[in-house]
């Protein structure tokens, strides 16, 4: 068995790669702004604001039935008709946090407090890794974390006991409880007569800490005016309908890019899979996702008149999130930052692809005839230990060859075929 596998070393991966550069031509630019305007168009007509978003309909139903198959799952078995409300209200009763404060008058120094804002300025609601860290640092020290001012503020709350017997097992169920407390909440509270007031799109909580810089004709600060927007449904769930365009803005980029890779070009479909490696796709996705960003500026900027509140409830922060992170990447990836060792991973993903497929060979090998031969050559090692002169070994020689089925490399006699300049020894 021979495995044809060519592995490049990490530096020859990377010498190949940054040599090849793909440049986009005024068809991959005018794609990409297609798509961009097919996603600003969704943006504009299909997600809105809160308060009237299609999107945002379809994305609240969807937050709705999948908290209630999570309370399922947790074994609820409602007694009567099965609503949100039931559910949320079970996990609300399984999942108990100590930090779940609704108003100021409960948490001492924290300004402005109610229930519309409470998951926003409680930092242990945060669905993101500055959630987790405080959620667990609540649950271990029986205190409260917020944001308010544009400060952190810390309060003592009932002393709060978290299940399990050791250091490890208590960060487990500390997690597990944060969680479980978050899809408590996603949707609302169970009490709430409208929509409710869910969970903040992860590290939007962070806004409340800029409350130096002014903003509009009131002149307002920018944590007020994210407090505002979570008011008014800028959440978890809204945050979900604002991803839809920008999903299919970078799914049909994509899809237009791989086609035509393999359509036009001539690549195999294993090459034609949308890589962020290729230049031509990067720069797509930017033009894609920068003209779904302008559209969006634009409608916010003029269906707001000026007020800020208004602006930032018709931007869409995730295709702007999405923009920057993209421009950024390609900056560092220009300057050269930190491109040797994203070159490095992915040669090491194709040098594991390939010892993969090295291993899918060698399963292939018949085991039991391996064995099976194997055992005949420890037979003739152990058969040839026992030769005791020359001619026993040159005889066991001799009958193996038979044995085994081989072609001797001379003919006739073997010092009659020597004595013969004009005769080779020949091995088949």
């Amino acid at each position: 068995m021979s495995a044809n596998l060519t592995l490049l070393t990490p530096s020859e991966y990377n010498r190949t790669l940054m040599m090849k550069k793909d440049k986009c031509d005024k068809y991959d630019y005018l794609v990409s702004a297609v798509c961009g305007v097919i996603g600003g168009l969704m943006d504009i007509f299909l997600v809105g604001t809160p308060a009237k978003s299609h999107l945002g309909n379809w994305t609240d139903t969807q937050t709705n039935n999948a908290v209630i198959s999570f309370a399922k799952t947790l074994g609820w078995k409602p007694k009567a008709e099965i609503t949100s409300d039931r559910a949320i209200d079970f996990l609300q009763k399984k999942f108990v946090v100590n930090y779940d404060q609704q108003g100021s008058r409960w948490a001492e120094g924290v300004e402005n407090m109610t229930m519309s804002n409470h998951h926003m300025m409680s930092l242990g609601h945060s669905p993101d890794i500055v959630g987790l860290f405080f959620s667990i640092l609540n649950q271990f020290t029986s205190t409260s974390s917020f944001i308010s001012n544009g400060r952190i503020v810390t309060v003592n709350t009932r002393t709060f006991e978290l299940q399990g017997s050791n250091f490890i097992t208590k960060i487990l169920c500390g997690v597990v409880n944060w969680f479980g407390h978050l899809m408590s909440d996603v949707a609302g509270s169970s009490g709430a007569v409208t929509r409710g007031s869910g969970i903040v799109i992860p590290f939007f909580e962070l806004f409340g800490l800029f409350n130096f810089v002014k903003f509009g004709r009131y002149k307002e600060d920018l944590a007020t005016i994210a407090v505002k927007v979570f008011e008014s449904g800028y959440d978890f769930r809204f945050g979900l309908a604002m991803g839809i365009p920008v999903v299919v803005t970078e799914c049909l980029i994509r899809l237009f890019w791989s086609m035509r890779r393999h359509f036009q070009y001539g690549y195999p479909i294993r090459d034609c899979i949308p890589s962020m490696n290729h230049d031509t796709l990067r720069v797509m996705l930017i033009i894609g996702n920068g003209t779904l960003c302008v559209i969006d500026g634009f409608d916010a900027l003029i269906r707001s008149g000026g007020n800020m509140v208004e602006f930032f409830l018709h931007l869409n922060l995730i295709a702007w999130f999405r923009f920057i992170f993209l421009v950024l990447k390609e900056v560092f990836l220009t300057l050269q930052i930190g491109l040797f060792l994203q070159k490095n991973i992915e040669c090491y993903r194709r040098m594991n692809q390939a010892l993969l497929e090295y291993m899918q060979q060698l399963e292939k090998i018949d085991i039991s005839a391996f064995r099976a031969e194997t055992e005949i050559y420890n037979q003739l090692i152990s058969d040839f230990e026992k030769a005791e002169t020359p001619q026993q070994l040159n005889q066991m020689l001799l009958s193996a060859y038979e044995r085994l089925g081989l072609t001797k490399p001379w003919e006739g006699d073997f010092k009659q075929h020597m004595r013969n300049k004009n005769t080779r020894l020949v091995f088949e």
